[in-house]
């Protein structure tokens, strides 16, 4: 594929609340394994999203310049006949999660591994913890089909994710640290989707990601039990990350750090082995700073190939994103 790039001018546009459009859906069954993605009408890869057993719905596909990836189709619990909420329509009092959140025990930081390699990232620990994945079902093996991790605000309630990930806030789950079939501090219901204007109009990869939010468990917000990431903008390409992603065929997450580069104006490259379906919207966080300055996807919606990812560059345009959703969440 042709590398995307475009005018610095279109940087420069008002954001918006993610639209939803009344989708038909189909129920698509397994998981797609060492894959990035899939497609609803052959199975094949196109991104690192995740195939389960929910119900997944395929979007018209935005206009996108000549040389970059299509969006992949995008979940969407929406029973059939039903019209797909908007933003505004989002239900804000989600089912509240029967489990009870259990507060993350004081750890110390990740200790930087050995530059380049990928291997299960520790359990316990104040980073991995606010890492975790997003379910459309009940929370168990298998049920997982991307990554995401929990943002730092004042309302405590926020994630970050890839857009590429999903539409719908409609049944979607988080359950951070979540290993071998556990939620080991909770989860929450996800309560609505917001993305920047450029992915929501054209799908534009520069702008692939999106922030989640969440309601409460029993009356404690995500960030008062696991902690938050603050979000990183303008940070230097060559900075050192550590990478965090949920495989499809993994019920742990994985963990790998090395040293980003620059594979266009507004996207992130960086070389870790063995990240395939499932991992979209993994957190990059800045080992010297300890900000979150990506999550997988842009680029070929993460890479189609596992050992290379790709993240939307963060500048103002999620710092803008991010200050519109923190005013507005309750």
């Amino acid at each position: 594929m042709g590398e995307h790039r475009r005018a610095r001018s279109r940087r420069h546009r008002l954001l918006a609340p993610s639209l939803f459009t009344a989708l038909s859906a189909v129920v698509v069954a397994g998981v797609v394994a060492g894959t990035h993605g899939f497609s609803l009408a052959d199975a094949t890869a196109a991104g690192k999203v995740a195939r389960s057993t929910r119900t997944v719905a395929t979007a018209p596909s935005p206009s996108a310049p000549a040389g970059t990836a299509e969006p992949a189709p995008v979940a969407d619990t929406t029973p059939s006949g039903s019209p797909t909420p908007t933003q505004a329509q989002t239900p804000t009092a989600a089912p509240t999660p029967t489990d009870t959140p259990t507060t993350a025990a004081a750890a110390p930081a990740v200790r930087d591994v050995v530059l380049g390699t990928t291997a299960p990232a520790p359990a316990d620990n104040r980073e991995t913890s606010t890492v975790g994945a997003l379910f459309s079902g009940p929370v168990g093996a298998g049920n997982h089909f991307c990554t995401a991790s929990v943002l730092h605000s004042a309302t405590g309630n926020l994630l970050l994710t890839a857009a590429h990930c999903l539409s719908s806030a409609n049944g979607v789950t988080f359950a951070p640290g979540y290993r071998d079939g556990s939620a080991p501090y909770g989860t929450w219901q996800v309560t609505a989707v917001h993305t920047a204007a450029g992915w929501t109009q054209n799908g534009d990869v520069d702008e692939d990601f999106a922030i989640l939010e969440t309601a409460p468990n029993n009356g404690r917000n995500v960030e008062d039990v696991v902690g938050g990431n603050k979000l990183g903008t303008d940070e230097p390409f060559g900075a050192t990350v550590r990478l965090y992603g949920y495989p499809a065929a993994s019920e742990e997450p994985i963990l790998c750090a090395n040293s980003t580069g620059q594979q266009s104006s507004y996207q992130r490259v960086v070389q870790c082995p063995s990240y395939p379906s499932g991992t979209s919207g993994g957190p990059w966080i800045n080992t010297a700073t300890g900000d979150v300055v990506g999550a997988i996807g842009g680029y070929q919606q993460g890479g189609d190939s596992d050992d290379t990812s790709y993240s939307a560059y963060f500048d103002h345009t999620i710092a803008t994103l991010y200050t519109q959703v923190e005013g507005s969440a309750p």
